[in-house]
């Protein structure tokens, strides 16, 4: 899904050392495009992306001091990024909220939003504006913005919140397009929180082995089309929004049509806003 006007491209890629961020990094690499990425510990899939070419930079998302020291890093090696893709994700804590640490519990919320947010603050005025359709941040959504699965709750508000501030973020700045994706279940080592977790991950260690052991998991081809097209579409289409790679009909001439007439489309809304609506108002709407 490569297109003419992607030469010559620079992305960052926060925790390029997770599995979906190994898999973006390799892809954009391979098309010649400057990336730079970071990582939290060493390991083979680290060596093998700085063999390849890419810079990697050590961080701790738990760590504001790290954060700000990558930041600077980043901010020097990439004077103008096209593309930051936020690619970090942590199941931990898995159990009731009462029954987690706190601290615990915290840093997970650090590592799946503040500390995310933290970097797009940094890294913001480092952006190319005078590209096609203007620099793309790309995040990725979770489970449970539809319903409420037990025991994950740090992970889920975090995911919550990074929909939300996509389309915050959105109307805040225009010259950019922040975009969140949700990949579904696909085969990456995030899932091994819920299998260590056994018992406490209640009724979804036994739904995650099932369906890793299925062949319903959304191939990595797949997830990294989606990304190519989000950070390929025009502002209007893709900005402020969340898409389902497994659900939602992406890269079609039908649902880009449907998505730009309607405004409130794959956003956080209220589901059932006008009944019994005083007045046949809403205070929010508008």
């Amino acid at each position: 899904m490569s297109t003419s006007h992607e030469k010559n491209r620079s992305a960052i890629i926060i925790s390029a050392s997770s599995d979906i961020g190994t898999a973006i990094a390799q892809r954009w690499s391979a098309r010649g495009w400057t990336v730079f990425g970071t990582y939290r510990t060493g390991s083979q899939a680290v060596e093998k992306l700085r063999s390849s070419g890419i810079r990697l930079i050590p961080c701790d998302l738990s760590d504001s001091a790290s954060i700000g020291r990558v930041c600077s890093e980043l901010s020097m090696l990439c004077r103008q990024w096209d593309i930051l893709a936020m690619c970090p994700g942590a199941l931990d804590p898995i159990g009731a909220f009462i029954q987690c640490s706190f601290d615990e519990w915290e840093d997970s919320v650090r590592i799946n939003f503040t500390g995310q947010m933290h970097i797009v603050h940094e890294l913001l005025p480092s952006r190319r504006v005078n590209s096609v359709f203007g620099p793309c941040v790309l995040f990725f959504a979770g489970g449970g913005t539809n319903n409420a699965p037990v025991n994950y709750s740090a992970y889920i508000v975090s995911k919550i919140a990074l929909i939300k501030m996509c389309e915050l973020l959105d109307a805040e700045i225009s010259d950019t397009r922040f975009v969140i994706i949700g990949t579904g279940w696909v085969t990456t080592r995030i899932h091994e929180a819920t299998l260590r977790a056994e018992a406490r991950a209640g009724p979804h260690n036994q739904i995650t082995i099932n369906k890793l052991a299925s062949n319903e998991c959304i191939p990595m081809e797949t997830v990294l089309d989606c990304c190519d097209w989000a950070v390929n579409a025009p502002r209007e289409l893709v900005s402020g929004r969340n898409f389902s790679v497994a659900f939602d009909m992406w890269g079609t001439k039908e649902l880009e049509k449907k998505l730009a007439q309607e405004a409130d489309m794959y956003k956080l809304r209220r589901h059932g806003n006008d009944w019994l609506a005083k007045n046949g108002l809403h205070p929010w709407r508008g």
